[in-house]
């Protein structure tokens, strides 16, 4: 059964939204409480006992998975619930990739994006063809000749990232089991520009047969790096056998200077512009994950193609999202796409 099968047997007046407890659910859930839509939250093998401290982010009822991989098993739940399923990064990596492909539950947004997103070159593509400014990619370890970041594939969260300073630094500390890529080190500010793209919406910033938004902005914490060069430069701190990592561990605010601002809804609409001519469009919530120079260029580093973490920071609206409704977060603003769809009869434009 296709998904608008599923969808034309739905009762729409009474949706309800559904997504893995973690990453950004709490906000999921209570965007779609504030919409007036019912929320489950999907848990593995028992119920979250933190979500009781949270009543206005609590979801109304749980389904009980063994696996997240395996919650094709458990559609017809989702069905008889009108369920729809908003990912989030840590949804799609519990999942894996080809299992969210062949997901048989209602999804919001567009799944065909996870291929030109999770493939550093087929993102490359895309960004690049969308005319955005990436970091130079080194082909041959051989060449580097300044300090560069090493990316495995599929690394989440900022795990499985390292520095090299040059081919023998490489060397020491590759795993050539795993592909990888290779980047110049960007030097600059790094911003997290958190983009809303609505094919429905006919108002505001006109992008392709939609409007775009920009709902926050925010940077990372990550462990070791932001902290450890207290100790000293990344050469002494491998002397002292502390590796430097990039592991997210939590994201603090930021507003850009408003120069700055045209510049950013100019990526945002190339950026969808180049998605409906690659693979359909992307549809909602997008991260552009960026280094601004001293020079005031910004740079582009990932694209992440669903609601990111960093957007936790503003459950309560941010200084962006306050300008467009007060108090507005990104989960509500997938919750009222959700609630517009059905008042236009329009749910198979942003379901998949």
């Amino acid at each position: 059964m296709g998904i608008e099968e599923i969808i034309n047997k739905y009762d729409r007046r009474n949706i309800a939204i559904a997504t893995a407890c973690s990453h950004s659910s709490l906000q999921i859930f209570n965007g779609a409480r504030k919409e007036g839509f019912k929320s489950i939250g999907i848990a593995i093998r028992e119920k979250p006992a933190f979500y009781d401290a949270f009543p206005l982010g609590r979801p109304d009822e749980f389904i009980v998975v063994d696996s997240y991989k395996k919650i094709n098993e458990y559609a017809e739940k989702f069905y008889a619930k009108n369920a729809v399923i908003v990912p989030h990064g840590s949804f799609v990596e519990y999942m894996g990739a080809d299992n969210f492909l062949k997901l048989e539950i209602p999804t919001f947004g567009n799944k065909a994006v996870l291929e030109w997103e999770s493939d550093r070159e087929k993102e490359r593509q895309w960004l690049e063809g969308a005319g955005l400014k990436m970091p130079e990619i080194i082909e041959d370890a051989r060449d580097i000749n300044r300090p560069v970041i090493v990316k495995y594939y599929g690394a989440k969260g900022g795990r499985g990232f390292f520095i090299a300073k040059d081919y023998e630094d490489f060397k020491k500390k590759i795993d050539r089991s795993k592909p990888y890529i290779i980047q110049e080190f960007l030097i600059g500010t790094r911003y997290y520009i958190h983009f809303f793209y609505s094919p429905l919406k006919k108002d505001g910033y006109r992008v392709a047969n939609g409007s775009l938004e920009l709902l926050s902005i925010d940077r990372r914490d990550e462990a070791n790096i932001d902290e450890a060069h207290r100790l000293g430069s990344i050469s002494e701190l491998e002397e002292m056998g502390i590796q430097p990592s990039f592991v997210v561990t939590g994201n603090t605010p930021i507003v850009m200077r408003e120069s700055l601002l045209p510049k950013v809804f100019e990526m945002g609409k190339k950026v969808v512009e180049k998605s409906y001519e690659l693979f359909g469009g992307i549809i909602g919530p997008f991260c552009l994950e960026t280094v601004v120079t001293d020079e005031l260029e910004i740079k582009v580093f990932e694209i992440s193609a669903r609601i990111v973490a960093g957007t936790n920071l503003y459950i309560s609206g941010s200084p962006y999202a306050d300008l467009i409704q007060p108090g507005l977060s990104t989960g509500q603003r997938i919750a009222q796409e959700i609630k517009m769809a059905i008042e236009e009869d329009a749910l198979e434009e942003i379901l998949t």
